[in-house]
Order: structure tokens, then C-alpha cells, then sequence
């Protein structure tokens, strides 16, 4: 089992490594193509703007790769926080097209209880899981996971939906489907749960 954690120069990378690697898996961070190509699971993390990051990418001329192992070869991949925001067509973050794996948009979290609700919505928030998924084994639905992010995923298909949670108004939190999978939490940082989430995706 070879995991890639894709490196284009945003995301906590390091930590994600760290929890892998405790898990027993073979882990490299990576922005070389090849090595995309050679893996037997992805993840794409990410932290920061959207804009930036499909940039990035571009430069970096991953998009054609991404794209072949995932939409062809169907490979696994999790994208997690602005990696899970770059599957979508487009956002309002930058204001440009993303991947395109899933027709949902990235919008700015509204709020109208500031006082309440803070924006970025940062800590520790409950899931609920919207649909069976192998991602989700032995997670019980409202388990606590950690939370740093402004914008959200607006899904036009509520089937792509895997978990919500509420944040004045319901966000969604994971989305799902065939071999791609998103969570806008950090599974890095959420503890015993997280973990969990990592290993379910190694077993896939």
C-alpha cells in the first residue's frame, strides 16, 4: 500500500504524514506526477485560498494526472478541507473553476448570529452521516471532528452528500462518491476519530 500526499505547497502536510505513518502505511509527500501515478491511494490536503491553490496546480501541471488516476484509473482519493473545496466546479474564493468532480460551488459561510457564530468557523463540531459509506465504519453519527475554514461546499446533488453539520445552518462536512471522497474537517487533528476515518480510507 502506497499513499501520495499531494504537495502543491498548501496544506498540512506533515501532520497528515505523521498520523499515516502511524497507521503503518508506506506515505510520501509528493508533487512529482510519477509518483501520483505509481500510488495505490491519494490524499489532497490543502489550507488557504482557493484561488492559490488551483494555481498551483496548474504550475505544477497536476491537474492531468489527478484527473487520469482518479476519473479513469479510479483510484481513492480524500480530499481534506481545501482539498474536498477544490472537487467542486467553482468558487467564489478567487473566483475561478476548480476540478470539476463534483457540480457544487464554494461559497462564503453567512452568519447572522455573530456573536454566536464566528466566521472562520473554527473547533470542534458534530458530523451527522447522511448515507452507508465505508468511510464512515464504526463512526457514530454525531462524533466531534476539528473544524478551520470560510468558505463551505454547496452540493447541487444532495446523493454526493456523506456528512452535514450545523453551523447556524447546515454545512456540508464530507461528500462522497465512487472513489472520491471529501471531509472539510481536519481527520489529522480530530483525535481517536480521525484516525478512524484515515484507517477506513486505507482499507479501501
Amino acid at each position: 500500500m502506497n499513499i501520495i500526499i499531494v504537495d502543491y505547497g498548501m496544506g498540512n502536510l506533515h501532520s497528515v504524514k505523521q498520523k499515516l505513518i502511524r497507521l503503518n502505511v508506506n506515505v510520501i509527500i509528493s508533487s512529482n506526477p510519477k509518483d501520483i501515478e505509481q500510488s495505490d491511494k491519494i490524499i489532497l490536503p490543502g489550507v488557504g485560498h482557493f484561488g492559490k491553490a488551483v494555481q498551483s496546480l496548474q504550475q505544477l501541471k497536476l491537474i492531468d494526472v489527478l484527473n487520469e488516476q482518479v476519473l479513469i484509473k479510479k483510484k481513492p482519493i480524500l480530499g481534506i478541507c481545501l482539498g474536498m473545496q477544490l472537487m467542486a466546479k467553482r468558487s467564489d474564493e478567487g473566483n475561478c473553476d476548480g476540478l470539476g468532480w463534483f457540480n457544487a460551488e464554494v461559497i462564503k459561510i453567512e452568519v447572522q448570529n455573530r456573536l454566536k457564530y464566528k466566521v472562520p468557523h473554527t473547533g470542534w463540531n458534530q458530523i451527522t452521516i447522511s448515507k452507508p459509506s465505508k468511510l464512515m465504519n464504526d463512526i457514530p453519527d454525531f462524533s466531534e471532528f476539528y473544524f478551520v475554514h470560510s468558505y463551505h461546499f454547496k452540493a447541487m446533488d444532495l446523493d454526493d452528500v456523506l456528512n452535514e453539520s450545523h453551523y447556524e445552518s447546515k454545512i456540508v462536512s464530507a461528500i462522497e462518491r465512487d472513489n472520491i471522497f471529501g471531509v472539510q474537517y481536519h481527520p489529522e487533528k480530530s483525535h481517536d476519530v480521525g484516525e478512524l476515518l484515515l484507517k477506513n480510507f486505507i482499507k479501501l
